[in-house]
């Protein structure tokens, strides 16, 4: 069946226009405003400005502009509260972050281009794969920046239920796909099919059917519980990493926990409160490890280490090391560009102080690390943003009965940044039925259950603790045991159908 778009689309102003409002849309579907139903018209109008466009390369980077100088503007903050950058060279290298970021829709431009498909089933597949195949390069390529993939948007939704099923990356394509239904239903109206219409309908609502169906499914089962205190210490970000502030940062830390070492199973303090080397550190962890055995409590906390080598040289990694009855030690294996390494550092060190922020020349730790060790049993951990890396958290959680994480969001002040991260790690707990443990510095703290409901949750910028019950699981959902075998199905089969373009195109 051909598709046939109205003229005024084909107007390059207009499909522009279109693309641009699209995805300046887009990030209203995901935290901290919530309007997952967003991603309808989002979509439809992304993909109407697509396939009228006589610049696809143009379109498609216009929607990645938009939808990034949005949805990620919260980088600005970092950059120029925390990096030291003024006002207009923050807006200059947001720009041109941004502006590369859009570049990852370009295949599917491309595709539209070279395949220039004509028929209404051609461009669904085009589109769909095109889509697939960019969030699946953002998800490693240069180390990745797996954001604001279209399956976070659903943890607010009936639509959850698809995450334990087949992962954020598959249940945002497969919406994305039965969305185009929504256009599609509109111009067959127009075209008088009516009937066309109404089926073409009911796939756009289909994913609601098939989440609202998975929801019903307890795909893990509850093996014990524990009592958590998580502590948010509020430390300033301008100051934390002075010399002269490192035992008033402790002393933070131990007057909040103070009180809730002999209630508690677990004690957990965010990414790097401790601001000193663990080897500087040795007595003070003594007298913490025994305070935690004394009052029989797990203690986990972020801390920086620096390994030594015979030859002299060292290498400083991100940890989560566990004291008291907890044990272990992890090394945060993806890294944060410019915040914990530096890309082109011989260049860039020195030009200007966001590219000389404090411990951004961090060592990755290994792949496939041992989980720490709880009394209650293993628990599997992301170091702040890697919380983002589905796959690497997903072979973590294994063998481990809770997922936990520690962050630092004080570098995007109260902008949308940290409720979209808080919005990564409830899709990781749903994707693995396993509650997440969220300590950080100045919110967002948070107990997330099993299925990515938040159960308690810190006010942000306060010194607090986060105190509940939360439960330890045992089980396997869909995705855990399969991982990314629906993406590797996904790009396969979009490959061979347009690879057979005379018959589908």
């Amino acid at each position: 069946m051909t598709l046939s778009l109205p003229a005024a689309l084909s107007r390059p102003s207009v499909s522009i226009a279109l693309a641009l409002v699209a995805g300046a849309l887009y990030p209203l579907a995901f935290a901290p405003y919530h309007y997952w139903w967003m991603l309808y018209p989002v979509v439809a109008g992304f993909f109407l400005a697509l396939a009228a466009s006589s610049r696809p390369l143009l379109t498609v980077w216009c929607f990645g502009l938009a939808k990034y100088a949005f949805g990620a503007s919260w980088i600005y903050v970092s950059i120029n509260v925390y990096g030291g950058a003024s006002p207009l060279l923050a807006t200059l290298l947001v720009a041109i972050f941004v502006s590369g970021m859009a570049l990852f829709y370009l295949p599917m431009g491309w595709l539209f281009r070279l395949l220039r498909p004509g028929t209404v089933l051609g461009c669904v597949v085009v589109f769909g794969w095109g889509w697939h195949l960019k969030d699946w390069l953002l998800g490693w390529f240069l180390t990745g920046f797996p954001w604001l993939y279209p399956g976070y948007a659903l943890t607010e939704s009936v639509m959850a239920g698809l995450l334990p099923l087949v992962g954020v990356l598959s249940a945002g394509t497969l919406v994305v796909l039965c969305t185009l239904g929504l256009p599609l239903a509109w111009l067959a109206w127009r075209d008088m099919h009516r009937q066309r219409a109404l089926v073409l309908l009911g796939i756009a609502v289909m994913p609601l059917l098939l989440g609202w169906l998975a929801n019903q499914v307890n795909w893990t089962q509850a093996s014990g519980s524990m009592q958590v205190a998580l502590v948010q210490g509020n430390i300033d970000q301008a100051t934390k990493w002075n010399p002269e502030r490192r035992v008033p940062n402790l002393r933070v830390h131990e007057e909040l926990s103070e009180s809730h070492w002999q209630e508690v199973d677990l004690m957990v303090w965010p990414e790097a409160a401790i601001t000193m080397f663990s080897q500087q550190a040795g007595s003070y962890l003594e007298d913490l490890n025994a305070q935690a055995l004394r009052s029989n409590t797990d203690l986990v906390t972020g801390i920086p280490g620096a390994d030594v080598y015979p030859d002299g040289s060292w290498d400083f990694k991100n940890l989560a090391v566990g004291m008291g009855r907890a044990q272990g030690r992890f090394a945060k294996e993806h890294l944060v560009p410019f915040g914990e390494y530096v890309p082109l550092q011989e260049v860039l060190r020195g030009l200007i102080q966001f590219f000389d922020l404090p411990m951004s020349n961090a060592t990755p730790g290994v792949a496939g690390q041992p989980n720490l060790q709880l009394s209650m049993g293993a628990a599997s951990m992301g170091i702040c943003y890697e919380v983002a890396y589905a796959d690497s958290m997903r072979q973590r959680t294994r063998d481990a009965v809770v997922m936990m994480t520690l962050s630092n969001d004080t570098w995007f002040g109260s902008s949308i940044g940290p409720h979209q991260h808080l919005q990564i790690a409830r899709a990781r707990a749903l994707e693995n039925g396993r509650w997440m443990l969220r300590a950080t510095n100045n919110g967002i703290t948070a107990l997330i259950d099993e299925r990515g409901r938040v159960v308690a949750q810190a006010p942000q910028f306060e010194p607090v603790v986060l105190r509940g019950e939360a439960q330890t699981r045992e089980g396997s959902t869909p995705y855990a045991l399969m991982g990314e075998l629906w993406t590797g199905l996904l790009l396969v089969l979009g490959a061979g159908f347009i690879l057979m373009r005379r018959a589908l195109l």
